[in-house]
């Protein structure tokens, strides 16, 4: 392509993988909640905290980084390499040291506190090549985000369900290289400048911005589905393919599929929301990821040629929308607040989570694994709404160069 900065796509492409590689810690403790179970008689609700902490521990340290400014202060690719590298140490830890539930939260809560380093300055590095063609570049990242978030169910289906241990080895040695690759491969780009700095005044500005709040119901509305599907999806599987007769490790591989699949999902969703529109893609995308989590309960226990193609389809649409409302914040804030809102923003979302996690096993419970999920297609609706609200509204010109 003419007038194509030299190195950049070769650097994009390794800042993707080394994304992908450190990503695999993030649910490296949840792909092992059955082996885990047996060993340490968790209970539902201890499931559920194992993807919990580490939630809370990406929000406290997001909101860190940015009170700090440690992106400003820290080199970009420093901070990714060191954080990738601390993330693979905590998850090490919990098979080496680990005696029960109480110790491996704390290493879980540590290692989100890491990946708090790595994911939002991936995207930073990422905007420093990148300018027409950003949505490409946040779809890339995205997507690198979900292949490595799936990648311990991938790991749990090679090395077996009772060898929990080899998840978490597996996961750190990956989060390891991928810091590594970090620091010998990846550079800042042309258009690299300071981030606007975290500031709490700007928060007022954020909830007065009816755009931004209608992205922001439209994001929090994907969250409260999202998670709480990646992180049950593998268990519901296990347990259906049980009933149908399929071994443990086919439910890990598909869970692996389920979730990485939103991979190149995310990238064909950022060129569909360039043309035709961010509004229109997002509320298309949760319309099919919402009707999946109703639906999806009545294929339970039945044949995987059943299952699965749902679950697949349910996979690429519940994240490949995920980048574009980040997109549609960076359009609509004022830019001397575009990190405040963009910080607000991942954080609530991420809090939001912990509630939906936290209520699928009393669901689960209370109801079976038919309607556990059905409840998460409540959030899908509500972004719907907002969405397509922001589309009817003036502020759709400033969306995707005028197209909304």
């Amino acid at each position: 392509m003419a007038g194509e900065i030299p190195g950049k796509w070769r650097t994009l492409l390794l800042l993707a993988v080394a994304e992908l590689l450190a990503m695999a810690t993030w649910f490296s403790a949840s792909a092992v909640v059955p082996g885990l179970t047996n060993e340490w008689n968790l209970d539902g609700g201890q499931q559920a905290w194992l993807t919990m902490s580490v939630q809370i521990g990406f929000v406290a340290g997001a909101f860190g980084s940015a009170l700090l400014n440690l992106a400003d202060r820290i080199p970009a690719k420093q901070l990714f390499g060191y954080s990738a590298l601390l993330a693979a140490a905590a998850t090490a830890l919990i098979p080496l040291i680990a005696t029960g539930f109480a110790m491996a939260m704390v290493l879980r809560f540590l290692t989100g506190v890491f990946l708090a380093g790595v994911y939002p300055v991936g995207m930073k590095i990422m905007a420093t090549w990148t300018r027409a063609d950003r949505g490409l570049g946040i779809g890339l990242l995205v997507g690198a985000l979900t292949v490595g978030s799936a990648a311990p169910h991938l790991i749990n289906a090679g090395g077996g369900i009772p060898e929990w241990q080899f998840v978490l080895y597996g996961a750190a040695v990956a989060a390891a290289i991928g810091g590594v690759i970090c620091f010998l491969a990846v550079t800042e780009g042309p258009y690299a400048a300071a981030a606007p700095k975290f500031n709490w005044k700007y928060t007022v500005e954020v909830v007065r911005n009816r755009g931004l709040m209608l992205a922001n119901l439209g994001y929090l509305g994907h969250m409260w589905e999202l998670y709480a599907m990646w992180t049950w999806i593998p268990v519901f599987l296990i347990a259906s393919f049980e009933i149908a007769g399929v071994g443990a490790a086919w439910a890990a591989f598909t869970a692996f599929c389920v979730i990485a699949i939103g991979g190149p999902a995310s990238v064909l969703a950022g060129k569909l929301a360039d043309r035709f529109g961010r509004t229109l893609v997002t509320s298309v995308l949760m319309a099919i990821s919402g009707s999946c989590a109703v639906l999806v309960g009545f294929l339970f226990g039945a044949h995987p040629i059943w299952l699965v193609p749902l679950c697949l389809i349910w996979g690429f649409t519940i994240v490949s929308d995920s980048a574009q409302f980040s997109a549609s914040v960076s359009e609509l804030a004022n830019p001397e607040y575009v990190g405040t809102a963009l910080t607000l923003q991942t954080s609530v979302g991420f809090l939001l989570t912990m509630l939906t996690i936290r209520l699928i096993p009393p669901i689960e419970g209370a109801v079976g694994w038919e309607w556990a999920f059905s409840f998460l297609a409540i959030g899908p609706l509500f972004g719907i709404i907002a969405m397509l609200a922001l589309r009817r509204s003036d502020d759709r010109e400033k969306l995707a160069g005028g197209v909304g």
